[in-house]
């Protein structure tokens, strides 16, 4: 009898402690799974926060014969471009109807300009050449840090133009580089299409002179941009390349 009680007894809290350990299994798993779906559910809601202000942006991408744009078609940017083509053609948004070259960047760029006068529904545009690549968080970081902000808002490398030929629209105005620019609605708003100067003159410099004698030089909030964020494709031969495995936000 002493045995029985003594096995049965053992059988008992051998029991209990299963139970025990099994207990604390489900509850720690039951913790995991909350702390995973909540984190899924955050992310979720990031996610959604992130794409939402993102179709606030447009990318206008001037493009020619030679611009890649199966590149830029397999980055973030894809969804956002705007191309600004001579001539209509499949995935151009942005037309201007006049053979380009080098030597008529200057009246493409108006033209564009009065195009996207046209986008009410966007809040922030960037000018992006065809052989440059901007990271998506510095992208969405602008946009947050600037969202519903008051005065025209202008992000580059700026650069100030010297141009006596042209003392009242070109001269002694600040403008972004090439590479990159991104800027406000409310830029947009004010930017002087109808800029009148003489001999053919830097693109980037005509814009930043629409946005001087538009908007008013004092009455923009120049901002200087992040090189970290922003590359460059490397010529060789004439090709333009850019390694993207180098780049962590594609």
């Amino acid at each position: 009898m002493v045995y029985l009680s003594s096995t049965r007894l053992r059988i008992q809290l051998t029991l209990v402690i299963v139970g025990l350990i099994g207990t604390g299994a489900v509850l720690m798993f039951r913790e995991h799974n909350y702390w995973t779906i909540n984190e899924w559910s955050r992310f979720q809601q990031k996610y959604n926060a992130q794409k939402q202000l993102l179709e606030g942006l447009a990318v206008i991408f001037p493009v020619n014969n030679n611009t890649d744009m199966q590149f830029y078609r397999n980055t973030w940017l894809r969804e956002y471009l705007y191309p600004v083509c001579d001539w209509p053609g499949p995935h151009c948004k942005i037309v201007c109807n006049k053979a380009s070259t080098y030597k008529s960047l200057d009246k493409k760029t108006i033209c564009f300009s009065r195009e996207i006068k046209k986008m009410q529904d966007k809040e922030f545009f960037i000018k992006l050449d065809d052989d440059a690549f901007v990271d998506q968080d510095y992208v969405v970081q602008m946009m947050r840090k600037y969202h519903g902000a008051k005065k025209p808002v202008y992000i580059s490398d700026h650069i100030w133009n010297r141009d006596k030929a042209n003392p009242d629209t070109l001269n002694n105005v600040k403008y972004g580089n090439g590479k990159f620019y991104m800027f406000n609605q409310r830029l947009v708003k004010c930017l002087n299409v109808d800029i009148k100067y003489r001999y053919r003159r830097n693109e980037d410099a005509v814009f930043g002179g629409m946005v001087s004698t538009g908007c008013g030089r004092d009455q923009v909030k120049y901002i200087q941009e992040d090189d970290n964020y922003i590359w460059h494709k490397k010529y060789s031969n004439k090709n333009k390349n850019i390694d993207l495995a180098y780049i962590k936000n594609h």
